[in-house]
Protein backbone atom coordinates (compact mmCIF):
# COMPACT_ATOMS: atom_id res chain seq x y z
CA UNK A 1 0.00 0.00 0.00
CA UNK A 2 2.62 2.36 1.21
CA UNK A 3 4.18 1.45 -2.35
CA UNK A 4 1.53 2.55 -4.16
CA UNK A 5 1.03 5.89 -2.14
CA UNK A 6 4.88 6.43 -3.08
CA UNK A 7 4.68 5.94 -6.78
CA UNK A 8 1.73 8.32 -7.08
CA UNK A 9 3.42 11.22 -5.10
CA UNK A 10 6.26 10.74 -7.08
CA UNK A 11 4.20 11.64 -10.44
CA UNK A 12 2.14 14.14 -8.75
CA UNK A 13 2.90 18.08 -10.03
CA UNK A 14 4.13 19.69 -7.43
CA UNK A 15 4.54 23.16 -9.46
CA UNK A 16 0.96 23.35 -10.63
CA UNK A 17 -0.35 22.47 -6.71
CA UNK A 18 1.75 25.57 -5.60
CA UNK A 19 -0.47 28.66 -6.84
CA UNK A 20 -3.55 26.23 -6.56
CA UNK A 21 -2.25 25.89 -2.71
CA UNK A 22 -1.85 30.33 -1.56
CA UNK A 23 -5.09 30.40 -3.69
CA UNK A 24 -6.82 28.70 -1.59
CA UNK A 25 -5.13 30.25 1.56
CA UNK A 26 -5.41 33.60 0.58
CA UNK A 27 -9.39 32.37 -0.07
CA UNK A 28 -9.65 31.22 3.46
CA UNK A 29 -8.14 34.25 4.65
CA UNK A 30 -10.43 36.72 2.78
CA UNK A 31 -13.55 34.76 3.38
CA UNK A 32 -12.52 34.70 7.44
CA UNK A 33 -12.37 38.47 7.23
CA UNK A 34 -15.56 39.21 5.11
CA UNK A 35 -17.43 36.80 7.65
CA UNK A 36 -15.78 38.18 10.91
CA UNK A 37 -17.30 41.57 10.01
CA UNK A 38 -20.35 41.12 8.21
CA UNK A 39 -21.81 37.53 9.97
CA UNK A 40 -19.91 37.72 13.13
CA UNK A 41 -21.89 35.05 14.40
CA UNK A 42 -21.42 32.55 12.05
CA UNK A 43 -17.75 32.83 11.77
CA UNK A 44 -16.84 29.22 12.79
CA UNK A 45 -19.76 27.69 10.29
CA UNK A 46 -18.75 29.35 7.48
CA UNK A 47 -14.53 28.62 7.88
CA UNK A 48 -15.56 25.12 8.32
CA UNK A 49 -17.90 24.50 5.65
CA UNK A 50 -14.69 25.95 3.31
CA UNK A 51 -12.55 23.81 5.02
CA UNK A 52 -15.20 20.62 4.44
CA UNK A 53 -15.28 22.15 0.58
CA UNK A 54 -12.11 22.70 0.31
CA UNK A 55 -10.98 19.14 1.53
CA UNK A 56 -13.77 17.40 -0.39
CA UNK A 57 -12.65 19.40 -3.98
CA UNK A 58 -8.65 17.94 -3.32
CA UNK A 59 -10.35 14.58 -2.87
CA UNK A 60 -12.03 14.96 -5.69
CA UNK A 61 -8.80 16.55 -7.83
CA UNK A 62 -6.84 13.34 -6.37
CA UNK A 63 -9.41 11.03 -8.10
CA UNK A 64 -9.51 12.59 -11.47
CA UNK A 65 -5.63 12.57 -11.18
CA UNK A 66 -5.46 9.27 -11.33
CA UNK A 67 -8.32 8.95 -14.86
CA UNK A 68 -6.61 7.70 -17.92
CA UNK A 69 -7.43 9.47 -21.03
CA UNK A 70 -9.21 6.45 -22.15
CA UNK A 71 -11.56 6.64 -19.32
CA UNK A 72 -12.50 10.08 -19.10
CA UNK A 73 -13.12 9.58 -22.92
CA UNK A 74 -15.83 7.36 -22.46
CA UNK A 75 -17.50 8.71 -19.07
CA UNK A 76 -17.33 12.13 -21.16
CA UNK A 77 -20.63 11.54 -22.80
CA UNK A 78 -22.48 9.99 -19.28
CA UNK A 79 -21.30 13.13 -17.88
CA UNK A 80 -22.63 15.39 -20.22
CA UNK A 81 -26.32 13.59 -19.53
CA UNK A 82 -25.97 13.52 -16.21
CA UNK A 83 -25.00 16.89 -16.21
CA UNK A 84 -28.29 17.62 -17.65
CA UNK A 85 -30.25 16.04 -15.48
CA UNK A 86 -28.44 17.87 -12.44
CA UNK A 87 -29.31 21.40 -14.43
CA UNK A 88 -33.25 20.39 -14.07
CA UNK A 89 -33.23 20.07 -9.92
CA UNK A 90 -33.08 23.98 -9.52
CA UNK A 91 -36.46 24.34 -11.48
CA UNK A 92 -38.18 22.03 -8.91
CA UNK A 93 -36.15 22.55 -5.73
CA UNK A 94 -35.69 25.89 -5.05
CA UNK A 95 -35.92 28.41 -2.51
CA UNK A 96 -38.23 31.47 -3.39
CA UNK A 97 -36.56 33.67 -1.06
CA UNK A 98 -33.34 33.29 -2.76
CA UNK A 99 -35.34 33.62 -6.16
CA UNK A 100 -36.34 36.65 -4.83
CA UNK A 101 -33.21 38.48 -4.19
CA UNK A 102 -30.74 37.04 -6.87
CA UNK A 103 -33.18 36.84 -9.76
CA UNK A 104 -31.88 33.48 -10.77
CA UNK A 105 -32.97 29.56 -9.93
CA UNK A 106 -29.85 28.05 -10.12
CA UNK A 107 -29.39 27.02 -6.90
CA UNK A 108 -30.86 23.27 -5.76
CA UNK A 109 -32.69 23.54 -2.06
CA UNK A 110 -34.16 21.06 -0.10
CA UNK A 111 -35.79 21.56 3.42
CA UNK A 112 -34.30 25.34 3.71
CA UNK A 113 -30.90 23.81 3.00
CA UNK A 114 -29.15 25.32 -0.23
CA UNK A 115 -26.91 22.33 -1.47
CA UNK A 116 -25.49 23.10 -4.42
CA UNK A 117 -25.60 24.34 -7.84
CA UNK A 118 -25.56 22.11 -10.89
CA UNK A 119 -24.21 24.48 -13.35
CA UNK A 120 -20.93 24.23 -11.86
CA UNK A 121 -20.58 21.21 -12.32
CA UNK A 122 -21.93 21.41 -15.91
CA UNK A 123 -19.17 23.14 -16.96
CA UNK A 124 -16.48 20.37 -16.36
CA UNK A 125 -18.45 17.83 -18.25
CA UNK A 126 -19.55 20.67 -21.31
CA UNK A 127 -15.46 20.55 -21.41
CA UNK A 128 -15.05 17.32 -21.90
CA UNK A 129 -18.11 16.80 -24.32
CA UNK A 130 -16.80 19.14 -26.35
CA UNK A 131 -13.26 17.49 -26.22
CA UNK A 132 -14.36 14.29 -27.19
CA UNK A 133 -16.71 15.63 -30.07
CA UNK A 134 -13.94 17.80 -31.45
CA UNK A 135 -11.42 14.99 -31.30
CA UNK A 136 -13.76 12.56 -33.02
CA UNK A 137 -14.79 14.67 -35.75
CA UNK A 138 -11.13 15.70 -36.81
CA UNK A 139 -10.64 12.21 -36.88
CA UNK A 140 -13.54 11.36 -38.99
CA UNK A 141 -13.03 14.09 -40.96
CA UNK A 142 -9.36 15.07 -41.63
CA UNK A 143 -9.86 16.97 -45.33
CA UNK A 144 -10.39 20.55 -43.85
CA UNK A 145 -13.63 22.54 -45.47
CA UNK A 146 -15.74 25.23 -44.84
CA UNK A 147 -18.09 22.37 -45.00
CA UNK A 148 -16.65 20.36 -42.57
CA UNK A 149 -16.26 23.10 -40.11
CA UNK A 150 -19.68 23.74 -40.49
CA UNK A 151 -21.11 20.89 -39.26
CA UNK A 152 -18.53 20.76 -36.67
CA UNK A 153 -20.11 23.87 -35.84
CA UNK A 154 -23.37 22.67 -35.67
CA UNK A 155 -22.21 19.83 -33.14
CA UNK A 156 -21.26 22.03 -30.72
CA UNK A 157 -24.65 23.80 -30.94
CA UNK A 158 -26.26 20.64 -30.53
CA UNK A 159 -24.72 20.20 -27.56
CA UNK A 160 -24.59 24.11 -26.14
CA UNK A 161 -28.46 24.62 -26.93
CA UNK A 162 -29.72 22.09 -24.29
CA UNK A 163 -27.29 24.35 -21.58
CA UNK A 164 -28.16 27.82 -22.29
CA UNK A 165 -32.03 26.24 -22.24
CA UNK A 166 -31.27 25.48 -19.10
CA UNK A 167 -29.87 28.57 -17.99
CA UNK A 168 -32.94 30.88 -19.37
CA UNK A 169 -35.19 28.83 -17.75
CA UNK A 170 -32.82 29.45 -14.43
CA UNK A 171 -32.38 33.03 -15.73
CA UNK A 172 -28.55 33.01 -15.11
CA UNK A 173 -27.15 35.02 -17.66
CA UNK A 174 -23.43 35.56 -16.20
CA UNK A 175 -22.99 31.18 -16.31
CA UNK A 176 -24.54 31.08 -19.54
CA UNK A 177 -21.40 33.71 -20.35
CA UNK A 178 -19.20 31.27 -18.83
CA UNK A 179 -19.94 28.09 -21.28
CA UNK A 180 -20.09 30.75 -23.93
CA UNK A 181 -16.24 31.28 -23.46
CA UNK A 182 -15.71 27.93 -23.56
CA UNK A 183 -17.49 27.19 -26.81
CA UNK A 184 -15.26 30.27 -27.76
CA UNK A 185 -11.92 28.97 -26.83
CA UNK A 186 -12.61 25.16 -28.04
CA UNK A 187 -13.61 26.63 -31.46
CA UNK A 188 -10.54 29.08 -31.93
CA UNK A 189 -8.36 25.88 -31.00
CA UNK A 190 -10.29 23.28 -33.27
CA UNK A 191 -9.25 24.94 -36.64
CA UNK A 192 -12.69 26.20 -37.68
CA UNK A 193 -12.11 28.89 -40.57
CA UNK A 194 -12.06 32.76 -39.57
CA UNK A 195 -13.75 33.07 -42.64
CA UNK A 196 -16.66 31.80 -40.41
CA UNK A 197 -15.28 33.34 -37.49
CA UNK A 198 -15.12 36.38 -38.16
CA UNK A 199 -18.55 36.91 -39.80
CA UNK A 200 -19.60 36.15 -36.14
CA UNK A 201 -17.38 38.09 -33.88
CA UNK A 202 -18.57 40.82 -35.59
CA UNK A 203 -22.17 40.01 -35.77
CA UNK A 204 -21.67 39.91 -31.86
CA UNK A 205 -19.81 43.10 -31.16
CA UNK A 206 -22.25 44.56 -33.48
CA UNK A 207 -25.18 43.24 -31.61
CA UNK A 208 -23.70 44.04 -28.00
CA UNK A 209 -23.29 47.61 -29.37
CA UNK A 210 -26.98 48.05 -31.06
CA UNK A 211 -28.20 46.85 -27.61
CA UNK A 212 -26.20 48.97 -25.62
CA UNK A 213 -27.48 51.94 -27.75
CA UNK A 214 -31.41 51.34 -27.77
CA UNK A 215 -30.54 50.84 -23.90
CA UNK A 216 -29.49 53.76 -23.24
CA UNK A 217 -32.43 55.62 -25.34
CA UNK A 218 -35.04 57.34 -22.78
CA UNK A 219 -37.07 54.32 -24.11
CA UNK A 220 -34.68 51.22 -23.95
CA UNK A 221 -35.31 50.14 -20.71
CA UNK A 222 -38.85 49.94 -21.18
CA UNK A 223 -38.44 48.83 -24.63
CA UNK A 224 -36.52 45.59 -23.14
CA UNK A 225 -38.70 44.70 -20.39
CA UNK A 226 -41.95 44.76 -22.57
CA UNK A 227 -39.62 42.33 -24.14
CA UNK A 228 -39.08 39.99 -21.24
CA UNK A 229 -36.10 40.95 -19.86
CA UNK A 230 -36.12 41.03 -16.37
CA UNK A 231 -35.92 43.92 -13.67
CA UNK A 232 -32.95 42.68 -11.79
CA UNK A 233 -31.05 42.57 -15.44
CA UNK A 234 -32.08 45.86 -16.64
CA UNK A 235 -31.21 47.32 -13.05
CA UNK A 236 -27.29 45.78 -13.23
CA UNK A 237 -26.87 47.26 -16.99
CA UNK A 238 -27.77 50.96 -15.55
CA UNK A 239 -25.31 50.65 -12.24
CA UNK A 240 -22.66 49.46 -14.85
CA UNK A 241 -22.89 52.10 -17.32
CA UNK A 242 -23.70 55.19 -14.56
CA UNK A 243 -23.05 53.66 -10.89
CA UNK A 244 -22.69 56.83 -8.78
CA UNK A 245 -25.58 58.22 -10.54
CA UNK A 246 -27.56 55.18 -8.48
CA UNK A 247 -25.08 55.05 -5.69
CA UNK A 248 -27.98 54.84 -2.80
CA UNK A 249 -30.19 52.27 -4.68
CA UNK A 250 -29.35 50.15 -7.29
CA UNK A 251 -25.27 50.13 -7.76
CA UNK A 252 -24.68 50.76 -4.46
CA UNK A 253 -22.95 47.21 -4.20
CA UNK A 254 -20.78 48.53 -7.15
CA UNK A 255 -19.79 51.60 -5.77
CA UNK A 256 -19.22 50.43 -2.62
CA UNK A 257 -16.63 48.39 -4.21
CA UNK A 258 -15.03 50.75 -6.05
CA UNK A 259 -14.67 52.61 -2.95
CA UNK A 260 -12.90 49.88 -0.83
CA UNK A 261 -10.90 48.87 -3.47
CA UNK A 262 -9.40 52.67 -4.17
CA UNK A 263 -9.17 53.30 -0.28
CA UNK A 264 -6.82 50.40 0.30
CA UNK A 265 -4.02 52.16 -2.08
CA UNK A 266 -0.57 50.97 -2.43
CA UNK A 267 -0.21 48.88 0.88
CA UNK A 268 -3.46 48.10 2.09
CA UNK A 269 -4.92 49.04 5.28
CA UNK A 270 -3.51 45.81 7.58
CA UNK A 271 -5.07 42.10 7.97
CA UNK A 272 -8.48 42.09 8.95
CA UNK A 273 -9.41 45.97 8.31
CA UNK A 274 -12.42 47.01 6.85
CA UNK A 275 -14.53 50.40 6.91
CA UNK A 276 -17.22 50.08 3.84
CA UNK A 277 -20.56 48.01 3.76
CA UNK A 278 -20.63 45.95 0.61
CA UNK A 279 -23.33 43.42 0.33
CA UNK A 280 -22.14 39.56 -0.70
CA UNK A 281 -18.71 40.40 0.02
CA UNK A 282 -17.55 37.21 1.02
CA UNK A 283 -18.83 35.87 -2.21
CA UNK A 284 -19.02 38.02 -5.41
CA UNK A 285 -17.38 40.84 -3.95
CA UNK A 286 -14.28 38.77 -2.31
CA UNK A 287 -11.49 40.76 -4.61
CA UNK A 288 -12.53 44.05 -2.44
CA UNK A 289 -11.61 42.25 0.61
CA UNK A 290 -8.18 41.57 -0.56
CA UNK A 291 -7.44 44.62 -2.40
CA UNK A 292 -8.98 47.15 0.85
CA UNK A 293 -6.64 44.64 3.04
CA UNK A 294 -3.42 44.43 1.17
CA UNK A 295 -3.74 47.39 -1.36
CA UNK A 296 -2.35 47.32 -4.98
CA UNK A 297 0.46 45.11 -4.04
CA UNK A 298 -1.60 42.36 -2.90
CA UNK A 299 -4.02 42.67 -5.72
CA UNK A 300 -0.96 42.36 -7.67
CA UNK A 301 0.48 39.45 -5.99
CA UNK A 302 -3.56 37.59 -6.69
CA UNK A 303 -3.02 38.19 -10.14
CA UNK A 304 0.67 36.56 -10.21
CA UNK A 305 -0.81 33.36 -8.89
CA UNK A 306 -3.00 33.25 -11.39
CA UNK A 307 -0.95 33.70 -13.96
CA UNK A 308 1.64 31.23 -12.65
CA UNK A 309 -1.11 28.52 -12.13
CA UNK A 310 -2.25 29.58 -16.10
CA UNK A 311 1.36 29.30 -17.08
CA UNK A 312 2.02 26.01 -15.23
CA UNK A 313 -1.18 24.75 -17.01
CA UNK A 314 -0.28 25.58 -20.32
CA UNK A 315 3.31 24.13 -20.49
CA UNK A 316 1.66 20.73 -19.10
CA UNK A 317 -1.02 21.01 -22.01
CA UNK A 318 2.24 21.16 -24.30
CA UNK A 319 4.28 18.68 -22.88
CA UNK A 320 1.51 15.91 -23.17
CA UNK A 321 1.18 16.47 -26.80
CA UNK A 322 -2.25 14.99 -27.05
CA UNK A 323 -5.45 16.88 -29.14
CA UNK A 324 -7.88 15.02 -26.53
CA UNK A 325 -5.90 17.13 -23.19
CA UNK A 326 -5.29 19.96 -25.33
CA UNK A 327 -9.13 20.81 -25.68
CA UNK A 328 -9.53 19.83 -22.22
CA UNK A 329 -7.36 21.96 -20.54
CA UNK A 330 -7.47 24.94 -23.37
CA UNK A 331 -11.77 24.56 -22.12
CA UNK A 332 -11.00 24.95 -18.20
CA UNK A 333 -8.12 27.74 -18.82
CA UNK A 334 -10.62 29.83 -20.71
CA UNK A 335 -13.20 28.88 -17.93
CA UNK A 336 -10.66 30.29 -14.97
CA UNK A 337 -9.89 33.38 -17.25
CA UNK A 338 -13.23 34.28 -18.05
CA UNK A 339 -14.50 34.19 -13.94
CA UNK A 340 -10.78 36.06 -13.25
CA UNK A 341 -12.05 38.68 -15.91
CA UNK A 342 -15.71 38.69 -15.25
CA UNK A 343 -15.31 38.80 -11.26
CA UNK A 344 -12.20 41.81 -10.96
CA UNK A 345 -13.70 43.71 -13.66
CA UNK A 346 -17.13 43.89 -11.93
CA UNK A 347 -15.47 44.97 -8.22
CA UNK A 348 -13.54 47.78 -10.45
CA UNK A 349 -16.69 48.68 -12.48
CA UNK A 350 -15.56 48.18 -15.78
CA UNK A 351 -17.97 44.80 -16.37
CA UNK A 352 -21.68 44.93 -14.95
CA UNK A 353 -22.44 42.44 -12.14
CA UNK A 354 -23.08 38.97 -12.92
CA UNK A 355 -22.71 37.02 -9.96
CA UNK A 356 -19.39 34.88 -11.20
CA UNK A 357 -17.28 33.68 -8.19
CA UNK A 358 -13.72 34.48 -8.23
CA UNK A 359 -11.42 31.05 -8.53
CA UNK A 360 -10.40 29.14 -5.52
CA UNK A 361 -11.07 32.85 -3.42
CA UNK A 362 -14.80 32.95 -2.71
CA UNK A 363 -16.95 30.95 -0.50
CA UNK A 364 -19.14 28.73 -2.02
CA UNK A 365 -18.59 24.59 -2.35
CA UNK A 366 -19.89 24.45 -6.12
CA UNK A 367 -17.64 26.40 -7.64
CA UNK A 368 -14.63 25.78 -5.42
CA UNK A 369 -14.61 21.77 -5.66
CA UNK A 370 -16.02 22.36 -9.57
CA UNK A 371 -12.45 24.55 -10.00
CA UNK A 372 -10.35 21.80 -8.05
CA UNK A 373 -11.81 18.77 -10.00
CA UNK A 374 -10.73 21.45 -13.39
CA UNK A 375 -6.91 20.73 -11.76
CA UNK A 376 -7.33 17.49 -11.11
CA UNK A 377 -8.24 16.71 -14.60
CA UNK A 378 -4.59 18.85 -15.97
CA UNK A 379 -2.94 16.80 -12.72
CA UNK A 380 -4.09 13.85 -14.96
CA UNK A 381 -1.83 14.72 -17.96
CA UNK A 382 1.24 15.45 -15.85
CA UNK A 383 0.56 12.09 -13.81
CA UNK A 384 0.07 10.11 -16.89
CA UNK A 385 2.65 11.53 -19.19
CA UNK A 386 4.76 11.08 -16.24
CA UNK A 387 3.80 7.13 -15.90
CA UNK A 388 4.63 7.16 -19.70
CA UNK A 389 7.73 8.13 -19.37
CA UNK A 390 8.75 5.89 -16.77
CA UNK A 391 7.59 3.00 -18.27
CA UNK A 392 9.77 3.66 -21.39
CA UNK A 393 12.75 4.30 -19.37
CA UNK A 394 12.24 0.74 -17.31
Amino acid sequence: MFKTISSIERHIDYVLLLPVFFLLLTGFFSVFIATSHDYPDRVGIVMIQQLAWTAIGLLMALVVMLFSKSFLWKVSPLLYVLGLGLMVLPLIYFDAGLVSSTGAKNWVTLGGATLFQPSEFMKITYILILAVVTVWYQEQFPQVSIARDLKLLGLYGLLTVPVFILLGLQKDLGTSLVFLAILSGIILLSGVSWRLILPVVGGFAAGIAGFLWVFTQSWGKDFFFNLGMDTYQINRISAWLDPFAYAEGISYQQTQSMIAIGSGGLTGKGFNVIDLNIPVRESDMIFTVIAENFGFIGSSLLLILYLLLIYRMLKITLVSNNRFYVYISSGFIMMILFHIFENIGAAIGLLPLTGIPLPFISQGGSSLVTNLIGVGLVLSMSFQQSLEQEQRLS
